[in-house]
């Protein structure tokens, strides 16, 4: 099994016991269910918008620990105030050390700044979470669902008014994908199947491959303001970055000193 199997694995155990512990109606009775959602596109559309989508995350199957002594208030505050376009929060136990409780913390000290929910979705239970707990857009993973599901997915959380984050790693998994309902395409940068390499050149490959009206960012692998820039030529408008930021003892400075050099 590939790290993602194990995890789509895990994850299917997870949301079996989260539906019988709560319901998708007591869900939809939770005060944040029925908040207005923030545009992340929009944001990272908007005239002087840094682009920068900075990420809370304690730890990778691949890294291991990263910074697992901060408060995510201190750090998600802190990207807010350095100028994030939006949030990206692990809500992943197991794997990346993230929980229901970071999300709902980042979302009132953040009330806003949009939020994604970072995390492995395969049912529609989970957007009725991510709904509840504050978040204004979901995560799919194209490399973990088949289109069937992606259509799926996309057409539901739009139903919740959540925005959807459609992630591929190559040109096969973007044009197996449905779109109709997607807002935004990541290139994830590293392979989730294995977590290898260290470049962005799955971004630069398929920059000219994704529709000019879908809002195209850029995942992993990110660690330089010089690459930004880079991206930014071909049509890139977002750009996911946790780790360079998580690094350090105060990611908000941390991710000021990097928009500062862009």
């Amino acid at each position: 099994m590939t790290i993602l199997d194990k995890i789509v694995a895990r994850k299917a155990i997870e949301v079996a016991e989260a539906k019988a512990k709560t319901t998708i109606e007591d869900l939809a009775k939770e005060p944040l269910f029925s908040r207005k959602t923030i545009s992340l596109s929009e944001r990272l559309k908007a005239d002087g918008s840094s682009g920068i989508i900075a990420e809370h995350k304690r730890k990778s199957p691949s890294k291991g620990i990263i910074n697992d002594q901060l408060t995510v208030e201190f750090v998600t505050n802190g990207y807010a105030s350095a100028g994030a376009a939006g949030l990206s929060v692990l809500t992943d136990t197991d794997f990346f050390g993230g929980t229901k409780e970071d999300l709902l913390k980042a979302r009132a000290a953040n009330p806003d700044t949009p939020i994604l929910r970072k995390d492995f979705m395969i049912d529609t239970y989970q957007l009725y979470e991510a709904r509840a707990w504050g978040a204004d857009v979901i995560l799919l993973i194209a490399a973990c669902l088949s289109p069937a599901q992606i259509k799926e997915l996309s057409l539901k959380a739009h139903d919740l008014g959540l925005e959807v984050l459609l992630e591929i790693h190559d040109e096969e998994e973007l044009e197996r994908s449905p779109l109709e309902n997607v807002d935004i395409i990541g290139v994830n940068n590293r392979n989730l199947k294995n977590f290898a390499e260290n470049n962005v050149n799955a971004s630069l490959a398929l920059a000219d491959k994704i529709p000019a009206r879908i809002v195209k960012i850029s995942e992993s692998c990110i660690s330089q303001p010089e690459t930004i820039n880079q991206l930014k030529l071909v049509g890139y408008k977002g750009f996911l970055i946790g780790e360079t930021f998580m690094k350090d003892d105060n990611p908000g400075a941390k991710l000021g000193e990097f928009i500062a050099k862009i």
